[in-house]
């Protein structure tokens, strides 16, 4: 027979301690302690460094610009040290004229474009330089050439025609088939318009409004009326790249 517990002979076991209060202290179930990682202040980038020279074209980072602007630079060089008779006839071959356009199209509009009307004391120098390197930067040489030639050979295109046109009716003389002229201006106002359309609005609408106001003030002048209309018709294909500009640089900083 088993021997029945009694309260004499029940083994004594000691009380346990009241936990209650620490575990009112911690209400998360048991398990591996987490231990929080120390929190490292990390500095703020540095502002980046200014770099003036990025404003002008370089052979690696803007070959386009760079070489180009060392073609006008030789040919700015002939303009000014060559015989005046040979600067002449070069001149008069690369004449963007009605009659040279119906006879050699292509050549006249790349030859014009070799040559700075004015030399160097023109601002569409300044312009070249400072406009065609930023935006050579945003979207690459090869569009940036394709932006520059839209300019040039469309607003050629647009004031000369006219000119044939009109001689054709009996408007104007035969005379104005000839009419002399060439240079990049085309081009650098047509970079220009695209070039804003790349800007925050505050440089943007500025840039516009101080460029655009000097091709009004050289209209309103009436001294090239051609020329002058040619350079806002090319500030206006300019800006009408815009989706096209911005695609692009979308797809160069992807």
């Amino acid at each position: 027979m088993e021997p029945i517990a009694t309260a004499d002979n029940e083994p004594s076991v000691a009380p346990l301690p009241d936990v209650s209060e620490l575990l009112d202290g911690m209400p998360r179930q048991r398990g591996a302690v987490t231990v929080a990682a120390p929190t490292v202040q990390v500095p703020p980038p540095a502002a980046r460094a200014l770099r003036p020279w990025r404003l002008l074209p370089t052979p690696t980072g803007t070959p386009f610009t760079f070489a180009y602007a060392t073609v006008l630079a030789v040919t700015t060089l002939i303009a000014d040290y060559a015989a005046p008779s040979l600067v002449d006839s070069l001149l008069q071959a690369s004449s963007t004229d009605v009659a040279h356009l119906v006879q050699t199209p292509v050549l006249v509009l790349l030859a014009s474009a070799l040559w700075i009307a004015g030399g160097v004391v023109s601002p569409y120098v300044v312009c070249f330089l400072l406009v065609l390197t930023a935006l050579e930067r945003r979207i690459g040489g090869a569009r940036t050439a394709v932006v520059f030639l839209l300019g040039h050979v469309l607003a050629t295109l647009a004031t000369e025609v006219p000119v044939g046109l009109a001689v054709l009716v009996g408007h104007l003389p035969d005379s104005s088939l000839h009419r002399f002229d060439y240079g990049i201006s085309f081009g650098v106002a047509a970079s220009v318009g695209a070039l804003a359309g790349l800007l925050i609005p505050w440089l943007r609408w500025p840039m516009l409004v101080l460029f655009g106001g000097m091709l009004v003030q050289d209209l309103i002048e009436f001294t090239d009326p051609l020329s002058n209309w040619g350079h806002l018709i090319s500030l206006a294909i300019g800006i009408a790249t815009w989706p096209m500009i911005r695609r692009w640089y979308r797809a160069a900083t992807a």
